[in-house]
Parts: C-alpha cells; structure tokens; sequence
C-alpha cells in the first residue's frame, strides 16, 4: 500500500497529462470541440423524444428530461468503458520503454471521460429549467448515482483493460455486450410501459439500470429512501466489481509486457 501511494504521488502529474491528452485528441478532428459534448446528448434528445414520445411518452410532459437522464448515464459508461479498455494495449510502446504504474492508463481513460460527462450535464440542467421541471432537495440525491457511476465504470474499464491484453477479441465482444446494457437501461421507454411487466427482474440485474433510475427519482423530486433495492445494489455491484477489477490487474500488469 506505501509504494502504491508513492507510486501515485510521484507519478500524479503523469495522470493529469494523460487526462488531457486524452480530451485532446478526442475533439481534435472536432471543428466544434469540446461544445459537441453539449451538442451531441441535446440533439440525440431531440431525436428520441420525436421519435419515442408518441409511442411510450404519451402523456408525460417530461419525457425529454427522463431520455436525457438515461442517455447521459449510459453515453459515459459506454464511452468511459470502451477506451479503457483499449488504454494498455494503446500505451504498449510506453510500457516498453519506461516505467509507469499501468493502471494509470484506464484510469485516466475514465477520469477523462468522467470530466466530458459531468460538462455535459449543463445541457440536462437547461432542459430541466426549459421543461419546468420544480428543483428540489431531493436533486443533492443525484450526486449518490454520480459517484457509484464513476466507480462502475472505473472497476470494469480497469477489468476490461486486464483481459484485453490477453483477449483483443474482446473490443467486438463488448460492442455487443454494451448494445444488451442499453435496451435493459430503459434509456427512452419506461419498464411499467412493457406489457409484460413481469421481466422486470431483467432489468433489475443491471447496475446501470439501477443508478439510471436513481438518477431519475433524484432529478424528478422523488427520494430513492422507498426503494432501497437499487441504492444497495449498485453500491455493492459497483465497489464488488472495481475490487475484482484492481485483483486481476494487479496480477496480470507483469504479463502484460509480453503481449502488447
């Protein structure tokens, strides 16, 4: 634990570099930069409430804002997974030559990804004002799903950065795997909505799914005290998956030398 700490003080700057490196070159070719982050979750809004609101949102004045609340979440858990996952086979050359602590690459991976989320909640703030959605106590709630996302995402994007090395088929796999996630998020439809409301428990196993709804109940005025099931199940899943996450790539980091 004292060289991990050491490791980390001496090796910070590296992370804080690393993190803008990574923003960078995601908005490099971008004319708009950094305000596609805005732009992009507004317009995909625009598109599934058109779309969706006749068929699953009829009656429900904040639809925008219940699409928006989901899309937000699961755009950085697929976006802050899928490039952690790609971070040490990335940074091969790197580990190669230099020493650096490897999990600093999905870390700042996340924490890049983490920053774009949170500058894109401006956008669901605007649209909670334009949509006159009341501001409540109750929203201080949201910051509980935030932090469990983050940690999601970091357990599995550093889980999935471990088996990559080893597994590149895996960049495909999870491609599917992410499309599974998004229709069990209930991103632009509502569960109670589905005829057979008796596959619920479908989406009750996944976490994602959990602190989406969360999230939701926090930004509509409603305390997530009534239904404990998805605060301890996205707590416990989360933290569960990050300790399985550091486990493997503690063990396999001296490997990975040898396959990137």
């Amino acid at each position: 634990m004292n060289k991990f700490i050491k490791d980390f003080k001496k090796f910070r700057p590296l992370l804080g570099e690393l993190i803008k490196k990574d923003i960078k070159l995601k908005y490099r070719s971008s004319v708009l930069g950094v305000l596609w982050t805005l732009l992009e979750p507004l317009l995909t809004m625009i598109v599934l409430t058109l779309v969706f609101s006749n068929l699953l949102g009829r009656g429900d004045d904040n639809f925008p804002v219940y699409i928006l609340c989901g899309r937000l979440l699961y755009s950085f858990f697929s976006n802050g997974t899928k490039v952690a996952l790609k971070s040490v086979r990335k940074h091969g050359s790197m580990i190669a030559k230099v020493y650096v602590p490897k999990y600093m690459y999905p870390l700042s991976s996340v924490i890049s990804n983490y920053i774009m989320f949170l500058i894109s909640l401006i956008v669901l703030v605007g649209v909670i004002i334009f949509e006159g959605v009341p501001i409540t106590w109750y929203l201080l709630e949201a910051l509980v799903p935030l932090a469990l996302g983050f940690i999601l995402t970091l357990g599995v994007g550093i889980l999935l950065s471990a088996l990559n090395v080893f597994f590149r088929d895996l960049e495909y796999l999870w491609t599917v795997v992410m499309m599974l996630i998004m229709y069990t998020c209930a991103i632009f439809y509502k569960v109670d909505s589905l005829k057979n409301v008796a596959n619920e428990w479908i989406f009750k196993c996944n976490p994602l799914y959990s602190l989406i709804v969360l999230f939701r109940d926090a930004v509509f005025g409603r305390s997530f005290a009534n239904d404990m099931y998805h605060v301890w199940f996205s707590l416990i899943f989360s933290f569960a998956v990050l300790i399985v996450g550091v486990l493997v790539f503690w063990r396999k980091q001296d490997k990975f030398i040898l396959y990137v």
